[in-house]
């Protein structure tokens, strides 16, 4: 299993000799050059150590980082070619469930959003606590973290978009105006981040289908309230 440790995401590899300990660093370097990753490892004779991080996020674990590690996983088995792994793990096309908070609507507000590959399994989540603010700021902010961590951290180049926020969705589509001023900067933020994807698709859902990043807002909300 991996660990999470202040180096990154690390895991221990033992093989039988020195020969399979190397064909298993082989199979490594191609999926890095493949995938333009490269891991931190150390090789000792039968044993390989492996640290995963994100050195441009300043040494801190991401989903680009956790997706690595999936490769490496699959390439303990000899058998598993490296075009299919890396395949499966190339992330390419994503969902992205985001969604924000005021307590008091202006009043302690946060952002949480919810990446997942087109299978639905779990990519990145979190957040960002956002001080003193409103429902729909907070909304937006929770859209332009979504789209940075997709480009950031997984090169993503179709993401398609669902929100409980009817507002902000149809204001994304260009069928709402923008009637409040202080919603202009994040509105051009997000347009300009969504420029830079092949293409962005924006779908309103109900709340309940959106339960997943709601509860990253009011995770952060009560950790911001305890302290």
């Amino acid at each position: 299993m991996w660990q999470e440790t202040k180096h990154g995401l690390y895991k221990q590899f033992s093989f039988h000799d020195f020969r399979e300990a190397w064909a298993f660093m082989q199979r490594i370097a191609e999926a890095s050059e493949h995938l333009g990753y490269f891991p931190r490892w150390q090789n000792d004779q039968a044993t390989v150590d492996i640290w995963l991080s994100t050195h441009e996020n300043g040494m801190h674990i991401t989903g680009r980082d956790r997706a690595f590690a999936r490769t490496v996983d699959g390439l303990i088995d000899p058998r598993m070619t490296d075009p299919d792994v890396i395949k499966a793990t190339k992330v390419t096309e994503m969902q992205l469930y985001a969604d924000g908070g005021s307590r008091g609507n202006p009043g302690p507000s946060a952002s949480g959003y919810v990446l997942l590959d087109m299978s639905g399994s779990t990519m990145l989540r979190g957040g960002e606590y956002l001080g003193t603010t409103t429902n729909n700021q907070a909304e937006y902010q929770a859209l332009k973290l979504g789209l940075e961590h997709a480009l950031d951290d997984f090169q993503a180049r179709e993401l398609h978009v669902y929100m409980d926020s009817m507002l902000v969705i149809n204001q994304m589509k260009n069928i709402f105006k923008i009637k409040n001023p202080e919603l202009w900067p994040i509105h051009n933020a997000c347009s300009e981040l969504v420029k830079k994807f092949q293409k962005v698709t924006f779908d309103h859902v109900p709340r309940e289908l959106n339960k997943a990043a709601d509860a990253e807002v009011n995770k952060i909300l009560d950790e911001a309230s305890i302290h």
